[in-house]
């Protein structure tokens, strides 16, 4: 990583100072400044001397970026110490080139003028050109790096909230095995002393949904077809409950089996009809299930006897707040979810998932 990025600033140095002379020695081929052979070696030594100066000057600013951390603090002290660097060094590097030049015998009459004359208009028309070739440089380093930064803040943040999401979902998923399970051995414990070979039954059958469930723990969905199962025989452990106060209907579309839904979503739900719905008639009632598709998304819903109140209206209580929970971490603003009265004795609760695949996968 260190040697790509090391690669890639002597790329860009040479890129950028090598237009540089390619630009000055095709101007200086058009207005005929390379008249002669001495008029070339000079044009040439001169034009050496001065990306040599500059490049050297660009590599200590780097160093000086870097060893007093400017990226690392706010922008508008970096904006002005980016400043003050270009005009310190663009001194800097027009002293030098002059004492090279005159060391090595290229100044002009007209530099050697100045340089006996005023020496710091000399320096100071150096200055000026290496200033707005810093400034450029400065410019370009600053940009690259604000946006490689920018880049790499959001990449953690998403990566943040991708982690905050899955951990929403993993503790969402801990609440609802537990509350289920709960719930299961009440009833298996009802059972004991009225029928002990209903409640070997019923362990057999809760036996089933634990397994069912700890398979789906394994991801984040699961085909509806394997939910309906876990579904079908936590119903069976009820039905040993209320015998003929449950009644159960499945109308569900086949081709919605293929479908993925949050594991254990759907059981919670028919948890909540019998719970807030069926158990509190006194003739029981009727839990109906069903599935269909539509304009990009499948329905799900489950309706039974009842009436809004308690713990299941407004979509309060764990069961309905999680669902809701997860289908907001899984789909966003996609899915949808609410619980309503049907008709007088009827409740549903309806899920409205999208076809697709959830927001994690698909930016994953």
């Amino acid at each position: 990583m260190i040697l790509g990025k090391f690669s890639r600033y002597w790329i860009l140095q040479g890129a950028g100072w090598g237009s540089f002379a390619l630009i000055n020695t095709f101007f200086a081929y058009s207005f005929g400044t390379l008249q002669n052979w001495q008029a070339t070696e000079t044009f040439f030594g001169r034009l050496s001397i001065y990306l040599a100066v500059g490049l050297l000057a660009t590599m200590t600013m780097r160093f000086a970026i870097l060893r007093l951390n400017v990226l690392q603090k706010p922008v508008e002290q970096q904006a002005a110490q980016f400043l003050l660097m270009t005009v310190c060094f663009s001194f800097l590097a027009s002293f030098t080139y002059m004492q090279s030049l005159n060391g090595l015998g290229l100044l002009s009459q007209k530099e050697l003028y100045y340089l006996k004359k005023n020496v710091f208009l000399l320096i100071l028309d150096g200055a000026f050109g290496y200033f707005w070739l810093f400034f450029i440089w400065n410019l370009i380093y600053f940009m690259f790096h604000y946006v490689s930064k920018s880049r790499k803040q959001q990449m953690e943040t998403l990566q943040l909230e991708t982690l905050v999401k899955e951990l929403e979902l993993k503790t969402i998923k801990a609440h609802i095995n537990p509350h289920f399970i709960f719930n299961a051995l009440n009833s298996i414990r009802a059972l004991i002393d009225e029928n002990p070979a209903r409640a070997r039954t019923a362990v057999t059958e809760l036996s089933n949904i634990l397994r069912s469930s700890l398979k789906a723990e394994k991801g984040e969905t699961v085909p509806l077809n394997d939910e309906l199962q876990i579904v079908k025989d936590y119903l069976a452990l009820e039905h040993i409950r209320f015998e003929d106060r449950l009644q159960v209907q499945y109308e569900v579309d086949a081709e919605t089996l293929k479908y993925e839904i949050p594991p254990m979503m759907l059981q919670t739900l028919v948890e909540n009809a019998i719970k807030h719905g069926i158990s509190k008639q006194i003739r029981g009632g009727l839990v109906r299930i069903a599935s269909g598709r539509s304009e990009g998304f499948y329905a799900l819903t489950v309706q039974n006897t009842g009436h809004l109140n308690g713990g299941a209206e407004g979509g309060g209580g764990f069961g309905l707040s999680s669902t809701q929970d997860r289908l907001s971490l899984l789909y966003g603003e996609r899915a949808r979810f609410q619980i309503c009265q049907l008709t007088d004795d009827l409740v549903e609760a309806r899920v409205e998932i999208p076809v697709d695949k959830p927001l994690n996968q698909l930016t994953g």
